[in-house]
């Protein structure tokens, strides 16, 4: 069993892709997997993040607070405004345009710590970004997303910051309290988690695909090269931010699969319940855990091969 777990979680990449590919082509068959099972998976990622966390991860950011600022401010800047700046470039309507910004202004993805690991990047630094961005979420996410989308949608900021609370924050909190609480159990358990996390954003592709399969169909090319863009400008951007601060090579390659890795699921859990009205603002959020989880891979063995 605990060798299926493992090439499920060294598939991820593929078994995202191999789900999209499914729910595109057979949407009738998923159709029965709700909407409303997106937020209790994204809890079940989240909490199975803060398994994995200890109390010692947020230590660098005490230890190195430039590198983490820098880092998150990167996060916080470079993805919002990229993800403005291609829907105006793309000239894509309410609802798609909704959800680049949404993937744009939310934190760093739960699989990019894995990702640094196998790029040889700076593992604390990655590890230390994602819990640092994550905890800001609440208010930063909802702010931003007034700030780039409020003018063209009504943005319900404070239920934003109530959501991001209660599907991010508190399964992490959770997961830190189990694992301070039973630490043998947990890491008997941590085993299994990769691939509760990879089975979870499947269903949440094959739920958000599915629903949405013959709009996808009709239009979807240009979702697609947006999310491209975006990921690809994240991941660039995020190095260059690196050497302009004067990083270490490991360093760098953190900051940019920081960057440009973004916690998707949490964008189309947030269009589910905020932006009910315009159905298609789920789908950059889905597209960009498909194509983020490819282009991590390549990416990692890329930066791995390149010293520089």
């Amino acid at each position: 069993m605990k060798r299926i777990c493992q090439l499920i979680a060294d598939y991820m990449g593929v078994l995202v892709l191999l789900s999209a590919v499914l729910a595109l082509l057979l949407p009738d068959i998923f159709s029965h997997l709700k909407p409303t099972l997106i937020n209790p998976l994204l809890g079940i990622i989240m909490f199975g993040m803060g398994l994995t966390l200890k109390f010692d991860d947020f230590r660098v950011v005490f230890q190195r607070p430039k590198d983490v600022i820098t880092g998150c401010l990167a996060q916080f800047t470079v993805m919002p405004l990229l993800a403005w700046a291609l829907t105006r470039v793309f000239g894509l309507d309410e609802a798609l345009s909704v959800g680049v910004v949404l993937v744009g202004c939310c934190p760093g993805g739960t699989a990019s710590n894995v990702i640094t690991y196998l790029a040889k990047g700076d593992l604390a630094l990655s590890v230390g970004m994602t819990a640092t961005s994550t905890l800001l979420a609440p208010l930063v996410t909802p702010l931003l997303v007034w700030l780039l989308a409020g003018k063209t949608v009504d943005v319900d900021v404070t239920g934003m910051l109530l959501s991001i609370l209660w599907m991010v924050i508190l399964p992490i909190v959770l997961g830190l309290t189990v694992k301070s609480l039973w630490p043998r159990q947990t890491e008997r358990a941590t085993v299994w988690l990769p691939a509760l996390s990879t089975l979870a954003i499947c269903t949440i592709v094959l739920i958000v695909i599915a629903a949405n399969a013959h709009k996808l169909l009709a239009g979807g090319m240009i979702i697609i090269l947006v999310v491209v863009l975006h990921n690809l400008c994240g991941l660039s951007l995020g190095y260059a931010v690196g050497r302009l601060a004067g990083m270490s090579s490991a360093k760098r390659r953190a900051v940019s699969i920081e960057v440009g890795m973004q916690n998707s699921g949490l964008a189309s859990s947030l269009a589910t319940i905020h932006f009910a009205v315009y159905p298609m603002a789920t789908i950059p959020g889905a597209v960009f855990s498909v194509w983020h989880n490819l282009s991590g891979a390549i990416i990692a063995r890329l930066y791995a091969r390149n010293k520089q």
